[in-house]
């Protein structure tokens, strides 16, 4: 537990925030216990239970849409690797999908997982493994058209090979920029996160023949302590 602060506070500003220590317990492995005592930590942890959303990488598309205003009232938005969910969150107002902004056009916003996600007001979403053959073919029926923003959160799990794991979610960003090659209308975006090793180098030269515009971010949201980054590539050129 948190001690309690001690003496007066004369600054007038508030009593500042104090960590929250975990105690090791019985069955709890020391990695795991470290895990728990950063996630009760993270002021993002805390924001996205206070703000209704469903984890804290919500928090890493509200920033990236912010520098690049791709998620606009009308966008036709594919969610890759959507659970639990949070993305699909804040895509559904910024697109207007229920069409509770008069005046602006309303959006779609489809989600595919492999897990099952709890349905979210606004978004379809859909259980699918996106690597299985003929999974791609699926998503355009569900799309019925064109988008304008393909975005992916995919990730493998770990395999504990910081090097696998970099090849892992590389094939899966590919599969994802594949689909975005097909179904994205000229001007469209395209997010994937990626972890840094290498192999993305690959992927950006890809990118960069069929977008106006290729940047790698790392949002404030993203733990400074983690691989992961973001690239998002602007302007299809169809």
């Amino acid at each position: 537990m948190a001690k309690k602060p001690t003496g007066k506070n004369t600054s007038g500003r508030g009593q500042r925030d104090l960590k929250v220590k975990v105690k090791t317990a019985r069955g709890r492995t020391t990695s795991s216990t470290r895990w728990l005592q950063r996630q009760l930590n993270d002021p993002y942890v805390k924001r996205a239970k206070d703000e209704g959303y469903r984890g804290r990488a919500a928090f890493k598309i509200l920033e990236l849409d912010e520098k690049f205003r791709f998620l606009v009232p009308g966008a036709r938005v594919v969610d890759l690797g959507c659970a639990p969910g949070g993305w699909c969150q804040v895509a559904v107002p910024r697109v207007n999908a229920l069409g509770e902004r008069s005046g602006k056009a309303q959006g779609f916003v489809l989600g595919v997982d492999l897990q099952e996600v709890i349905p979210i007001p606004g978004a379809e979403i859909h259980q699918l493994d996106f690597m299985d053959e003929g999974a791609d073919d699926k998503v355009k029926e569900w799309l019925g058209g064109t988008a304008h923003v393909v975005m992916s959160d995919m990730a493998a799990s770990s395999s504990g090979h910081k090097q696998t794991d970099h090849l892992r979610i590389i094939s899966l960003c590919e599969a994802a920029a594949e689909l975005a090659f097909d179904v994205l209308e000229p001007g469209g975006t395209f997010v994937a996160k990626v972890l840094a090793g290498g192999a993305e180098q690959g992927l950006q030269a890809l990118l960069k023949k069929r977008f106006e515009k290729v940047a790698n971010v790392k949002p404030p949201a993203s733990r400074a302590d983690s691989s992961e980054k973001f690239v998002v590539a602007t302007g299809f050129r169809g």
